[in-house]
């Protein structure tokens, strides 16, 4: 082989050597795009990220309910159902605080507090509402807390309704709609223990936008 051939040879080994490499660098970034725009997560300010910081403090307040009426009811079905509650909201309260992390959004950034909860009509208790429950006699607690639980649900459904809209990232929709699922039969099972006791649901909340 002479001289000029081998460095054609050569040559053509390096280009193909090059080629190579850019195909597999393009792979590389291909493989690793879910992964990168998963870590920068969605928007501040977007459906997610508002779904998200909101359902957190509003599930926070469901947990709070139920711990208050498991130390003090005396009914099995209404301590089974706050237990219930307790464990499945505070699990989905730990996903959405790891969703947040891998986003790269703060904890504690914009939310939702409990007055800005209460004038948007999103089912949530007031302070005195909650305390009630520490300081009447049991069986009428729970009857509050059956009545509280049930508005509080409606106001996750109606929070949960942006969360399931198009474009909204899979696994949030996931959640909304177990949201969505699980609440609407412990609603069901609230009304009817509270016809049991010969008591009423409170109105259901009404969603003032203007407020959000």
């Amino acid at each position: 082989m002479s001289r000029s051939t081998a460095h054609r040879e050569t040559g053509r080994r390096l280009a193909l050597h090059a080629v190579l490499l850019v195909l597999a660098l393009g792979l590389a970034a291909l493989l690793l795009l879910p992964r990168l725009n998963q870590s920068s997560g969605p928007a501040e300010g977007s459906t997610e990220v508002r779904f998200v910081r909101e359902m957190i403090q509003h599930h926070a307040q469901a947990v709070d309910l139920s711990t208050r009426i498991r130390e003090r009811g005396k009914n099995p079905a209404v301590r089974t159902l706050a237990l219930d509650i307790m464990l499945s909201q505070q699990e989905q309260i730990g996903q959405m605080h790891g969703w947040l992390t891998l986003w790269n959004r703060p904890w504690g950034g914009a939310g939702m507090t409990t007055e800005h909860a209460l004038g948007m009509g999103m089912g949530m208790a007031t302070p005195q509402q909650v305390a009630s429950l520490d300081t009447l006699p049991p069986a009428q607690a729970e009857v509050t807390f059956l009545q509280l639980m049930t508005r509080h649900h409606q106001g996750a459904l109606m929070m949960a309704e942006p969360a399931l809209g198009a474009g909204v990232r899979p696994e949030v929709q996931a959640l909304a709609r177990q949201i969505e699922a699980s609440q609407s039969a412990e609603i069901r099972s609230m009304t009817e223990m509270l016809k049991e006791r010969g008591a009423e649901p409170l109105p259901a909340p009404q969603m003032d936008m203007t407020h959000h």
